[in-house]
């Protein structure tokens, strides 16, 4: 498996998004666990989720939970950097609320801890900026998480690059990550993408494949992609996952999965190795 660095930890160049298997739509635990399972057989070694990833108000952290039982059933979960997410809310109505107040996130870094069964988080990411609470205060409490040793590296994600800019400071050089939205259909990260790239930060791109519902759709939305894939003998999704890990080295696609054959071919993108010209046309699709 090819890698990449996030801080001074080195990880597979794809990882897994873990969402849908805690969201609507969800499989069963057994598929999950299986899918898990399969992401490290493919040699993954980092796995994205957030406090925030369930269905119902009563099961905060289900997606924590069940990374946890996933890794500790597998061989080689201890090589794995789990990455997960606080500020970010679901009061169980299908809703999405925020809260970037210090003591909300020192308490929710607290529950991760608990769920990840770790001593300390391997990256923690302030989940999205809260309008309530100025965002200086929301990444002091990071800073102050990171300086006591509950997690061991930290990140942001949902920023602009005023607030990359303004999180590095605030942790003294120590930003490590920035995970936004970015894929064939939402391109208007490339600016935070190119930021990224000039400080050396791991730049994560979330719903890479544009989505849950629509990352199936992927080929027929964006013909190059299909058409190109066609040439190579792939799936569209491959594709799209080969254009952005040549984006830049500090790209570290995230594509969310809740079925084993699905993760096997996202994985697989890091053997495919697109031509300037198929870069140049999936650039300008």
């Amino acid at each position: 498996m090819h890698t990449r660095r996030i801080g001074d930890v080195e990880v597979s160049a794809i990882g897994l998004g873990a969402m849908p298997m805690s969201i609507e739509g969800r499989p069963d635990e057994a598929r999950s666990l299986a899918t898990i399972h399969a992401a490290l057989d493919a040699g993954l070694t980092l796995i994205d989720t957030a406090d925030a990833y369930h269905l119902h108000a009563d099961e905060v952290g289900h997606n924590e939970s069940l990374i946890a039982k996933a890794l500790a059933s597998h061989d080689r979960g201890a090589e794995v950097l789990v990455a997960t997410k606080g500020g970010h809310l679901r009061p169980g109505d299908g809703s999405w609320t925020r809260d970037g107040s210090p003591r909300h996130l020192k308490e929710a870094c607290e529950a991760s801890l608990t769920r990840l069964g770790v001593e300390a988080v391997g990256l923690y990411q302030f989940h999205r900026p809260d309008p309530r609470v100025p965002y200086a205060e929301s990444l002091g409490a990071i800073r102050e998480l990171l300086d006591e040793g509950k997690i061991r590296m930290a990140g942001i994600s949902n920023a602009d690059p005023e607030q990359i800019r303004q999180a590095n400071r605030i942790l003294g050089g120590r930003l490590v990550a920035v995970q936004n939205q970015f894929s064939p259909a939402f391109r208007s990260s490339e600016p935070e993408l190119r930021l990224c790239d000039e400080l050396g930060i791991a730049f994560l791109p979330w719903s890479p494949l544009g989505g849950i519902s629509r990352a199936g759709e992927l080929g027929s939305a964006h013909a190059p992609f299909a058409r190109i894939a066609e040439v190579h003998g792939v799936s569209p999704q491959r594709v799209c996952l080969a254009w952005m890990l040549a984006k830049s080295p500090v790209v570290v696609p995230i594509p969310g999965a809740s079925r084993p054959e699905t993760i096997r071919d996202s994985a697989a993108a890091v053997d495919l190795v697109l031509t300037a010209g198929e870069l140049a046309e999936l650039d300008a699709a």
